[in-house]
């Protein structure tokens, strides 16, 4: 196998897993809180977002990985790739970085700090309410359309695999 074909293996798998835990937020984690108090729906996903935030190893191994070997994919496949290989991998670089990992650096990431930052024995219910607004459907729209993308660039990647 070559270190190409490693990479692109690789960047297969992390960004895939990461496609899967967005789309687990998008369809089940999400959804599942939907139903709860203001307060109890803060609560619940400050304590998910403080495994992520406290550094949990396999998630920044994947994350971070995904993003590390993408891009060590494209290099080498610009290399040594021609046509629509070059272009698939190119395009899935792009999507990646551009429409999932940038949205969640400028945007997710933010109004996690922001959730996070919520006392929620220190409010009220419409306090409570209003930091709720704030959060949940904007996190919802990028976070599905992260999932929409993060799907895509795997897609793109198996093309590419595919036609090697």
């Amino acid at each position: 196998m070559t270190i190409l074909g490693f990479a692109l293996i690789l960047a297969l798998l992390l960004c895939s897993l990461t496609a899967g835990f967005l789309f687990a937020f998008a369809v089940v984690a999400m959804p599942g809180m939907k139903s709860l108090s203001d307060g109890e729906f803060i609560r619940a996903f400050q304590g998910m977002d403080g495994i992520i935030q406290n550094s949990h190893p396999l998630f920044l191994l994947v994350w971070l990985g995904s993003i590390a070997s993408i891009i060590a994919s494209a290099v080498l496949g610009a290399m040594q790739l021609g046509g629509p290989e070059r272009a698939f991998l190119i395009l899935a670089t792009t999507v990646y970085l551009l429409a999932v990992q940038l949205p969640t650096f400028r945007i997710n990431i933010p109004l996690n700090n922001f959730i996070q930052s919520v006392d929620t024995t220190a409010m009220s219910e419409a306090e409570l309410k209003e930091a709720r607004q704030r959060f949940e459907p904007r996190w919802n729209q990028w976070n599905n359309l992260r999932t929409v993308f993060s799907c895509m660039t795997a897609i793109l990647l198996i093309a590419v695999l595919y036609r090697l």
